[in-house]
């Protein structure tokens, strides 16, 4: 299973603003995510993309990759809070007022998803199904149980 992952860095966003944006697309397709990264009303999004893109190129590149692009899905996606420039903007009466400009740095982690399973065909040449997690074994059950005794 490949992974990648890229990041950007200094972008002009605070974290808390580009992490509206990655809980979007955190474990979609990466088709998917980019389709809702270009209608997104963000302009964080933009900047996102650009990350995405340079992580699907990583993937590209890795060794052992399969060559299919629509097995990859975003694994990770986060936003880290980065320097902040400290700037001062004149206020009333002589006073002075503090200016913060956030920035960000952008995580996005793809992975390829494991390839679709076969099911094994079972002694009797029928394919076995796989149990839901929680399925009860097939056999009496109470109800029948007291009913027979």
């Amino acid at each position: 299973m490949i992974e990648a992952h890229a990041t950007g860095k200094y972008i002009r966003t605070s974290a808390q603003k580009a992490g509206l944006v990655l809980d979007l697309i955190r474990g979609r397709d990466v088709n998917h995510a980019l389709a809702t990264l270009r209608f997104a009303r963000k302009g964080v999004a933009q900047d996102i993309e650009k990350v995405l893109r340079s992580a699907i190129a990583n993937a590209q590149n890795k060794e052992g990759f399969g060559g299919d692009v629509d097995r990859l899905y975003v694994a990770a996606c986060f936003a880290n809070q980065g320097p902040s420039q400290k700037r001062i903007r004149p206020a009333p009466m002589g006073r002075a007022f503090r200016v913060i400009k956030r920035t960000a740095h952008l995580t996005v982690k793809v992975a390829e998803r494991p390839s679709a399973s076969v099911p094994v065909p079972s002694a009797d040449g029928t394919a076995a199904r796989p149990r839901r997690a929680g399925a009860k074994p097939k056999g009496l059950t109470r109800a029948k149980k007291k009913a027979t005794a």
